[in-house]
């Protein structure tokens, strides 16, 4: 619901003028109500027949055809009554006797005044007639029925048809032939299977010499991934269960951290050995720190080993790279080995089946002409019968009065009720259709959109209550961004500088950046956070500053190891700015006055300027934020290989304001997708 609402709330411009315009085409309506009242007399009428030709396939025997009839084959008989009741002819003779033929100077003008429909599923036709008045109504439908008699008894005299009789019972006795041959053939056809011998013979050969090749293929699969299981194994000198319980550990982020953690601090150990002896104090809180990584690292190997023996050298590209080998050329021979005796179950079950065709294609052929035969026979004579038996009155059959005519007191038009009820239902529906339309041009994002970009970073930010630019966030807003500052921390960033963006205005980038700010800087990294909206300074206006980005005496300490550089809505070409390098100087300048850990660049939207996608070119690092119900489809793909174009690396993708009912615990972070 929450997306059919976003979706209706984006399009209530065109929704509005569309439900306008209904409104003042109703009440132009509406006025040309003065027009005079008019009474409709309705009537039905049946008749019965159907029309055929002579157009038979007699089979082996060939084909009977007498095309003699002047009816079109195209036409049904209700078809042909509905023209005859609406010619020119029959409204002619109407009008003739018509109490108010003057007032008609043109007998189409007349023929409007009468309404012909057939019903689908039963011989009956619908006539509706309008008029001044109710009797006058009624008057006309009674004599375009009468008319219409005399009308097709004209037709009747002109058409002429023989007859011809032939024995009913030469008719059955073919049909009873027909019939035998028919049973005898389904009869084996059930009892052995065999439609087609031939096609099934070939398509069995087929079948069989493709599942032989296939089986072939398989068996050599086998033999080729056993030899590289055996290979591997004595290259790396263990087996696969040791080898897969190494390749495990090797990529347990836990153990590699708590190694690279371990490195660090024999090197700490190192430097304070040159100060101090093993017996200061802070060289052996260093040993106890050393000692117990140890302990956490030998306690990982164990979980990972369970008693069984390992190799703890395996985090090592190389030696990881063949330990996988290993492992898929293991199960892939188990694969095909089990593939080929598949297939070999399947050609024994073919050939089984290709012994039994030769023995019954003798007797299939013989059954099948036999049908053919009776069949032929059959049609033939039928055929017959039907051409000797179309008369007269199956073309032009004596029409019947259903209902007599009858008209109700009250005019039938015009009705304010209808026009109000059609045209709310015209709003509705054209409302709902307009939407479809511009949602299909433009639709929002959906996951779809985005499955086939690979993000090292997917991140999740819940969607808060109070969405209002600071610095200062609580404690729950805060923690929904600490998992995203600890997967950038984990990023190789060059000259660690991050391009925060999205493609449209209101997608939250901000908010990101304040967030991840403040995250890192509870990491205790030093950051700068610098307004590269050149445009419009939201986030320095809303934050209360207005200064140029041109000097470090710009920066702002908002906190310890937080600092802000702020800029104002700039005049003239920006794009030039950033093309000629003066932003990327201005950058310099104040990244020189702190060593910071980070720098975070909050811009405009991709789709606003093309200043953005320059800055990616220097800013290569970029944070790609969307919003659920906000962003559309085409923007974000169109933004994204701008992005690409100008060599830039999408570090992650933040999707802000997701809606959640989970409530936080402690210092929990936000869930990623």
């Amino acid at each position: 619901m929450n997306k059919i609402a976003a979706i209706a709330i984006r399009h209530w411009k065109p929704v509005i003028l569309w439900n306008i315009l209904v409104l003042g085409i109703t009440i132009t309506a509406s006025r040309a109500m003065r027009s005079p009242q008019m009474w409709i007399a309705t009537t039905k009428l049946t008749t019965p027949g159907t029309n055929s030709n002579l157009n038979a396939n007699l089979g082996i025997l060939g084909s009977l055809n007498n095309d003699s009839s002047s009816i079109s084959r195209k036409n049904s008989l209700l078809e042909i009554q509905g023209k005859i009741l609406t010619s020119e002819t029959l409204m002619e003779k109407v009008l003739n006797i018509d109490p108010e033929k003057d007032d008609f100077e043109k007998v189409s003008t007349f023929q409007s005044m009468f309404d012909v429909s057939i019903d689908e599923d039963s011989p009956i036709i619908n006539i509706d007639v309008t008029s001044s008045t109710s009797e006058l109504a009624k008057t006309r439908a009674n004599n375009l029925i009468n008319l219409f008699q005399e009308r097709l008894n004209e037709l009747r005299q002109q058409n002429r048809l023989s007859k011809r009789r032939f024995s009913a019972q030469e008719l059955k006795d073919a049909q009873q032939k027909l019939i035998l041959a028919q049973q005898a053939l389904t009869e084996f056809k059930q009892s052995s299977q065999l439609v087609d011998a031939q096609a099934q013979t070939r398509a069995i050969v087929t079948t069989i010499d493709g599942l032989t090749k296939a089986q072939l293929d398989a068996l050599s699969q086998v033999e080729y991934n056993k030899n590289r299981v055996a290979t591997l194994s004595t290259r790396l000198q263990m087996l696969p269960e040791k080898a897969i319980r190494s390749l495990s550990l090797g990529e347990n982020r836990d153990y590699q951290f708590l190694k690279s953690k371990l490195s660090e601090l024999k090197a700490e150990i190192t430097r304070q050995r040159v100060k101090y002896t093993d017996n200061h104090p802070v060289v052996q809180e260093l040993l106890q720190q050393q000692q117990a990584l140890l302990n956490q690292i030998q306690t990982q190997i164990n979980q990972t080993a369970n008693g069984a023996s390992i190799d703890t050298t395996v985090s090592g590209q190389g030696r990881a790279r063949l330990i996988e080998q290993l492992i898929l050329a293991e199960t892939e021979a188990s694969a095909q080995k089990r593939r080929s005796q598949q297939i070999q179950n399947q050609i024994d079950k073919l050939k089984t089946n290709l012994n039994s065709i030769p023995a019954q294609q003798k007797r299939l052929a013989e059954l099948q002409r036999n049908v053919d035969v009776a069949e032929g026979v059959y049609k033939g004579l039928v055929a017959q019968v039907q051409q000797t038996n179309i008369d007269v009155f199956d073309v032009y059959p004596n029409v019947e009065v259903f209902e007599s005519p009858r008209a109700n007191k009250l005019p039938n038009s015009p009705k304010m009720s209808l026009m109000i009820l059609n045209a709310t239902l015209a709003g509705i529906i054209g409302s709902i259709a307009l939407i479809l339309l511009l949602e299909r041009r433009n639709p929002l994002l959906s996951p779809q959109d985005l499955q086939d970009i690979k993000f090292p970073i997917v991140v999740s930010i819940p969607k808060f209550k109070d969405t209002k630019i600071r610095w200062e966030l609580d404690d729950d807003k805060q923690e929904k961004f600490q998992r995203l500052a600890s997967a950038v921390s984990l990023q190789p960033l060059e000259n660690r500088r991050l391009l925060i963006t999205s493609a449209m205005e209101g997608e939250g980038k901000t908010t990101v950046t304040l967030g991840l700010a403040k995250a890192l800087v509870d990491l205790g990294f030093r950051v700068l956070v610098v307004d590269g909206d050149f445009f419009k300074a939201e986030l320095t206006q809303n934050l209360g500053y207005n200064q140029h980005f041109n000097s470090t005496k710009a920066l702002i300490s908002i906190e310890p190891n937080l600092d802000f550089l702020p800029t104002s809505p700039q005049k003239g070409n920006i794009v030039k700015m950033v093309s000629k390098g003066h932003f990327q100087q201005a950058l310099a300048d104040a990244e020189s006055h702190a060593e910071y850990d980070y720098v975070l660049i909050d811009s405009a939207p991709v789709t606003a300027t093309t200043a953005t996608a320059l800055m990616s070119a220097q800013i290569s690092n970029v944070l790609f934020v969307v919003k659920p119900g906000m962003s559309y489809s085409n923007s974000v793909r169109d933004s994204l290989e701008q992005l690409m174009e100008h060599q830039a690396q999408i570090l992650g993708l933040i999707v802000n304001g997701v809606e959640t009912v989970a409530k936080p615990y402690r210092q929990s972070s936000s869930q990623s997708l």
